[in-house]
């Protein structure tokens, strides 16, 4: 949509013919004797000084008028700014609000979901199993915490859930720590979802090993979330016990990497969710029913307006103009200086 931001700079155009019709009056009522020159030579004067019909001076204050015409009308063309305007509006719906919390600590570098064919790393299937649930959350409020040794927030709610999957797929494994701090990462969800419509604040948590970093215990970050009406379904990503993991030679050697489940399940009893195990991509499947099983709440109304401003375009033909009537100036006054 084109419009013009400030369209009430338009009263400047007349101003010139204001100006024009005003100066005039101020000269009225004076006497102006004619100036008279005494050459004995007066002719040939005239005649050296003589100009054709096309420079005439009738002519040139016309084409000088209609040059600072739309030299003006340029300027208050750009004081108007000129832009185009896109209107993007989310509806009033009723959704949820999904805050979900990936580990991408250095575990979540192991490739126990490796095929014969190609290496997977727990990460790998985290960012596909994940980015499909998300992207099937039409109408939802989805915001995503990125945690390792710290909770960051990656995402905050948003219904754009194309741009969440394409933030969670930019992550790296250790680019957050290679420690595992899911009781920070519960508390900052918490910190979240509690200013948010009660009876749909639902956190997933994805992690695939044991709280080693957390300034706030798990548990006490769930009781936390119990008290605010946050049901947390925690996940366990991965195969317990040895895995295979990077090395520093490029290769790969068993690693022991095991998973909480116990706290996992705690922390789900203790605010009404459930623990799931994602030993593949169709784990999380089980998720989709319980969450659409909740009530949801009416989302307010957004607007947003993405501008581009198109005033440099007359702004760039008026000062053409202008320096084109600056130039004419100055070659008349040199051909006549000669």
């Amino acid at each position: 949509m084109f419009q013009f931001h400030w369209p009430w700079f338009a009263l400047l155009l007349p101003v010139p013919l204001l100006i024009r019709w005003v100066l005039p009056l101020a000269d009225k009522g004076v006497e102006h004797q004619p100036a008279v020159i005494y050459f004995p030579a007066v002719e040939r004067l005239k005649k050296a000084f003589s100009t054709n019909e096309y420079f005439s001076k009738k002519h040139s204050n016309r084409l000088f008028g209609w040059i600072f015409a739309f030299a003006w009308l340029g300027i208050v063309l750009a004081l108007m700014q000129p832009e185009k305007v896109d209107q993007y509006r989310y509806t009033k719906n009723k959704g949820y609000d999904l805050m979900l919390a990936i580990d991408i600590s250095g575990s979540m570098q192991a490739v126990d979901f490796s095929t014969d064919s190609q290496v997977i790393s727990r990460l790998d299937v985290t960012k596909e199993v994940v980015g499909n649930f998300v992207r099937g959350r039409q109408g939802d409020r989805v915001g995503l915490i990125s945690f390792g040794e710290s909770a960051y927030l990656h995402v905050p709610l948003t219904l754009d859930t194309i741009s969440v999957s394409k933030m969670l797929n930019d992550t790296v494994s250790g680019m957050a720590g290679n420690a595992t701090a899911i009781g920070d990462a519960i508390g900052l969800s918490v910190k979240t979802l509690r200013e948010r419509p009660e009876g749909s604040r639902v956190l997933v948590l994805l992690t695939d090993g044991e709280d080693n970093a957390s300034s706030i215990p798990p548990l006490e970050a769930a009781k936390l979330a119990k008290e605010y009406g946050i049901r947390i379904y925690t996940i366990g990503i991965g195969k317990n016990g040895a895995v295979p993991f990077p090395n520093q030679l490029g290769g790969y050697s068993m690693a022991q990497m095991p998973i909480d489940e116990e706290l996992l399940k705690e922390i789900a009893d203790t605010t009404g969710g459930e623990f799931f195990r994602a030993t593949d991509q169709k784990a999380l499947q089980k998720i989709y029913d319980k969450i659409d099983q909740l009530e949801k709440t009416e989302a307010n109304q957004t607007i947003f307006f993405m501008r581009e401003p198109y005033y440099y375009y007359p702004l760039g033909v008026a000062m053409f103009l202008l320096l084109a009537l600056s130039l004419s100036q100055l070659l008349r006054r040199s051909s006549c200086g000669l």
